[in-house]
């Protein structure tokens, strides 16, 4: 594979839009429904009256994995970018946004320390998405998605980062393979925002047929991951401000803005953030996030240097800090760069 980030160039054809098979995860070909958990499922404490009171420990785990964690994970972001607010569905002629969705289930397991880079100094002989990951923390998350892929990637051989995306994306040709395709992933991340009250569900009839849709109910949330990418993408000195949506508390901050605007520019939804735009605006605004995809699809990151705009100047001081302050977490971040190195290949239709 090239590491080349000259432009986006197109994948080859396979599955991407791999969302639409609607059979179930039940009876998948590899063994990750059978994995047990290492928490036991039930345990007890006493109870006032001396009685055993059960509950699982794995519901205080996974509590606490929430609280430290923004409200929203970079796959329910892309997804709400792209959503029609009051239509409450995607463009029929997104092709990319299914494969773009499998990348960000990667860098969410990397930010939140599941996964790393398989630690061995000669994985640097080969391009950033042919370096093999591995998992270094099973702990579940919580978010059934993350969790269904971390196991998957706990029981199986170990393998690099493209081989992840295509695999979750149903691009293999590999019958013994085809089981580790993650189905519906659209549907269940609107079902999870419904859950979160951020999109409601109506039925919508179609010409010959009934179909889910999920209008946006929080427009504030939406408009906060707008002003977000606005920010990145237009202004001299990008600030982001503490909300639930990005804690001030919350490692990597900055760089995990910079891989939801990636991935969104990757996933053909980034034109909804900057629809408010005059022409030029939004040309400067594509001509950064090139810069952006340029220097962050390297490792390490901001090998080249910025030219578009002044935008963003202050950009690289920042990721910076937050490298000298987790400098022992270079191997997750490098899975990070190697997703934004794939997402070059995305074919944009901007």
């Amino acid at each position: 594979m090239s590491n080349t980030t000259s432009g986006l160039t197109r994948r080859r054809g396979g599955g991407g839009g791999g969302d639409g098979d609607s059979s179930s995860n039940i009876g998948r070909s590899n063994s990750t429904n059978n994995m047990a958990d290492s928490t036991p499922e039930t345990s007890y404490e006493s109870g006032e009256n001396g009685h055993k009171i059960a509950f699982d420990p794995r519901d205080i785990s996974e509590s606490a994995e929430r609280s430290k964690q923004p409200k929203l994970t970079l796959m329910e972001e892309v997804l709400l970018l792209g959503l029609k607010d009051k239509q409450g569905y995607l463009s029929f002629w997104n092709d990319n946004i299914s494969y773009a969705l499998r990348g960000c289930i990667v860098l969410e397991l990397a930010f939140r320390g599941r996964i790393s880079m398989q630690k061995d100094p000669s994985r640097r002989r080969f391009p950033l998405p042919d370096r093999v990951i591995e998992v270094i923390d099973d702990t579940l998350t919580g978010e059934v998605l993350l969790d269904e892929a971390l196991k998957m990637m706990k029981t199986s051989e170990k393998m690099s980062v493209s081989s992840w995306i295509d695999l979750m994306s149903g691009e293999t040709w590999n019958l013994m393979k085809i089981g580790y395709q993650l189905k519906q992933v659209r549907e269940r991340l609107a079902k999870g925002l419904v859950d979160k009250g951020i999109l409601r569900t109506e039925k919508r009839n179609f010409l010959l047929f009934d179909m889910a849709t999920h209008p946006v109910v929080d427009s504030g949330a939406k408009e906060e991951i707008r002003r977000r990418v606005r920010s990145v993408l237009t202004q001299r000195t990008v600030v982001l401000n503490n909300t639930q949506f990005l804690p001030e508390n919350l490692e990597f901050r900055y760089t995990r803005t910079i891989a939801m605007v990636c991935a969104a520019y990757a996933a053909n939804v980034l034109e909804n953030a900057l629809s408010t735009l005059g022409h030029e605006a939004r040309e400067r605004a594509f001509s950064q996030m090139d810069e952006l995809l340029g220097d962050y699809s390297q490792w390490p990151f901001g090998k080249r240097k910025s030219t578009a705009n002044d935008i963003g100047a202050n950009l690289p001081q920042l990721i910076g800090e937050e490298l000298n302050k987790a400098k022992e977490k270079e191997l997750q971040l490098e899975v990070v760069a190697a997703v934004l190195n794939v997402f070059t290949r995305l074919d944009s239709l901007l």
